[in-house]
């Protein structure tokens, strides 16, 4: 029922943003398969392996030409082939932008690397950290004084590269739709983290964002933006930002203090800080969120990875479903019509190669010929 359906996709097989990538396009109903490496072998029980739900699994040789061969007349019938090799690794395969379009003039055709297709880094090694410290993203996250802290893998992996990807396939079938031909995507996770960063950029450019960490409204250095350790040694977050939030965030901490009524005084922050932290050490989170969650303070529990499913919102929203005894998150965003859903666990790699050559009119004879070529 997703918005994408009747969309075929080609994921050739990578870890971190390219799964990513396919699980965005196969939650909103969009058929992806994946073609794995002949020969790997899954880290853990497939249906742990979240990101690779939706989708069927063909496990083929890409290096012999027999199983570049039968890619080649896989991606001829898809609407979309996503990749995320080094530079030039397709081209090597026979699987490159040229060849694949000369197939099929429609097909929209999605890289994703680190640092891009062309400069010195291109085909270098990288991850996450590496691409987002180039960007200028991981210098703004960490306290004042501290070293940068990673921000797990989300804003190069996820947000910057397979997100970024995921958006640019939907923008290239829509065009498509109109013009009749496909393109190449180039999508580097340097550059998406960097787009992630545009309003932090802008705010520098106008003076009003210093370059340092720690010291600004969104980065720990606010007083009134930050998360703070309570009784219990748990904690909570507030973001009280605009002055009427502002304002009942003194109220439900009982400070009044005339000199906290300088909100943007930026000298004072630091003591602000100081003494919020005492006061919210006074009480355990669960009393916080009594006094606190529910009103317009901009407040709420830091919830732990087993915690958060738990939460009346996140229950009421369904944001968490179960798959297979396997917990995970739902397909985000929703829609009125079109309703994402989850049609099945992650596939053992490989799991389905014969019915999905057979989909793609492979003949049994050229099913057996390309076992006896090992390329399948």
């Amino acid at each position: 029922m997703g918005p994408l359906q009747g969309v075929r996709v080609i994921e050739f097989g990578g870890i971190g943003p390219g799964p990513f990538c396919g699980m965005m396009l196969s939650d909103m109903g969009a058929e992806v398969i994946r073609i794995e490496r002949k020969g790997h072998i899954a880290r853990t029980k497939p249906k742990y392996d979240v990101m690779m739900r939706n989708r069927r699994s063909v496990s083929l040789d890409l290096r012999k030409p027999e199983g570049s061969a039968a890619a080649l007349r896989m991606v001829a019938q898809v609407d979309v082939l996503q990749e995320g090799f080094r530079p030039g690794v397709m081209e090597k395969l026979g699987l490159g932008p040229d060849v694949c379009l000369e197939r099929n003039s429609r097909l929209v055709y999605g890289r994703m690397t680190g640092w891009g297709q062309e400069g010195p880094l291109a085909k270098v090694a990288g991850h996450d950290i590496n691409y987002i410290s180039l960007s200028g993203a991981l210098h703004t996250f960490g306290r004042k004084g501290q070293t940068p802290v990673a921000p797990l893998n989300l804003v190069g992996d996820f947000g910057g590269g397979g997100m970024l990807l995921a958006f640019g396939i939907v923008c290239a079938l829509f065009e498509a739709q109109k013009s009749g031909k496909g393109q190449v995507i180039d999508a580097a996770m340097v550059d998406g983290s960097a787009a992630l960063m545009a309003m932090i950029y802008g705010l520098r450019e106008s003076g009003f964002w210093a370059d340092a960490r720690g010291v600004n409204l969104l980065d720990s250095g606010a007083h009134f933006y930050d998360a703070y350790e309570t009784a219990d040694g748990k904690y909570i977050s507030v973001g009280s930002i605009e002055p009427q939030f502002y304002e009942l965030l003194l109220q439900h901490t009982g400070i009044d203090d005339s000199d906290f009524q300088n909100q943007m005084d930026q000298d004072k922050w630091p003591q602000f800080k100081e003494k919020l932290s005492e006061i919210f050490k006074t009480k355990t989170r669960d009393e916080w969120c009594d006094i606190m969650e529910g009103t317009d303070v901009c407040f709420a529990p830091v919830l732990s990875l087993d915690e958060a499913p738990e939460h009346p919102q996140i229950q009421v929203r369904k944001t968490f479903i179960e798959v297979d005894g396997v917990r995970q998150p739902a397909p985000a965003p929703r829609f009125s019509r079109t309703a994402p859903e989850i049609k099945h666990s992650p596939p053992t790699p490989g799991e389905h190669t014969e019915a999905v050559l057979r989909d793609f009119d492979f003949s049994e004879k050229e099913i057996k010929s390309l076992k006896r070529a090992a390329a399948i």
